[in-house]
């Protein structure tokens, strides 16, 4: 006759339970995403949708000004970016940046205390110059993914200094000896929900000119690069769309044809026009920072920290639930306009003058 073991019975329900745990319970939602039979469906928990509605939530903005008046750069000396606001915009946006991105620090994150507001000694202010004009041109030329809605500095920083969600170039961890190199075999990087897939995609395919496709549009693989290994990267990337926006493959797919476009959803189209987004943000105003950046702000291979999906989404079909994030600081809607001719002229005449007084043949505008 056996004895029963009842310590392994306990260990078991313990084990059991802890599984469990970690599951839905149901009711379950379901959202309808294409038609019926294709299996495009998202499926919601409502505690999840609470937390992330209370992680979304937009605060109230500053009280709107006059645009009457002087204009910024009229006013304040060095004023590079912005200066087509008036004085009280000017200020008003001032204000509100800080409360994006530098809470805790106030005005000092980007100047120094007692120095004066014009001098450029901290990176900060420089790159801050930089990021807001990459705001102006996402919500001014890529309205194909960004929407009426915009962003502004807060949909990405939420009140960090740096946004929670950044990437750097990859260097594969320490492994073992012998073991795949790309190391996809080894799921240990949340930034592409833990798959077992390639952990750096971000640099092909959000960085470099690649374009992330799966399959060949030529019966032999010239001018497309389709291999294994190459898909590994795809799904990868695809992997981290789906992470960063809390959906599933259906948000942009039909499950019975996933190369369709024309059998896809829209969000596909939109998706594709966020990755050039991205691409450009990293390539034409990122990087270029990097010449200002001190080492602790950069990634082991000396590169600045770079923007994915999940810097502005965070887990968010859309950013911040869809708010709108210019309504309340159009000037963030668009670049700032292109100075006049004549004006430009004056400009140049005032600072050869200046310089020749200092009876020097050039000169720096501050």
């Amino acid at each position: 006759m056996k004895i029963i073991n009842m310590n392994w019975f306990a260990s078991a329900a313990v084990l059991g339970a802890a599984l469990l745990s970690g599951c839905d319970i149901p009711p379950q939602e379901t959202v309808q995403r294409g038609y019926r039979g294709t299996g495009m469906e998202a499926v919601y928990s409502p505690e999840v949708l609470q937390a992330l509605v209370d992680a979304n939530q937009v605060p109230a903005a500053i009280p709107a000004v006059s645009s009457e008046g002087p204009r910024a750069a009229d006013v304040y000396e060095n004023v590079q970016v912005l200066g087509d606001l008036s004085v009280a915009e000017f200020t008003r946006l001032m204000a509100s940046i800080t409360q994006w991105v530098s809470p805790e620090q106030g005005c000092n994150y980007c100047h120094v205390a007692g120095e004066g507001f014009a001098a450029d000694t901290l990176y900060t202010k420089k790159v801050s110059r930089v990021m807001i004009q990459m705001t102006q041109n996402a919500n001014q030329n890529w309205g194909a993914h960004v929407g009426g809605a915009g962003v502004n500095c807060y949909t990405c920083h939420r009140g960090n200094n740096v946004p929670q969600y950044v990437w750097n170039i990859g260097v594969p961890p320490r492994h073992a000896s012998g073991m795949v190199h790309q190391m996809q075999n080894v799921a240990h990087q949340e930034s592409n929900a833990y798959a077992s897939l390639p952990f750096d995609p971000f640099t092909r395919y959000l960085l470099e000119d690649n374009a992330a496709r799966v399959a060949g549009d030529t019966p032999l693989p010239t001018g497309h690069e389709s291999s294994i290994e190459s898909t590994e990267y795809v799904y990868s990337l695809m992997m981290h769309y789906s992470d960063a926006l809390g959906v599933n493959c259906t948000h942009c797919h039909n499950t019975r044809a996933f190369a369709a476009w024309d059998q896809s959803n829209s969000e596909r189209v939109k998706a594709w026009h966020g990755q050039q987004m991205v691409k450009e943000m990293n390539n034409a105003y990122i990087n270029p920072t990097n010449q200002w950046l001190p080492a602790y702000r950069q990634g082991a291979l000396g590169d600045a920290q770079k923007v994915n999906c999940a810097t502005c989404h965070q887990g968010a079909y859309q950013p911040l639930l869809g708010a709108n994030m210019i309504a309340d600081y159009p000037s963030l809607s668009r670049l700032a306009p292109a100075q006049e001719p004549a004006a430009a002229m004056e400009d140049t005449t005032e600072m050869e003058s200046a310089s020749l007084d200092n009876g020097s043949t050039s000169g720096e505008a501050h």
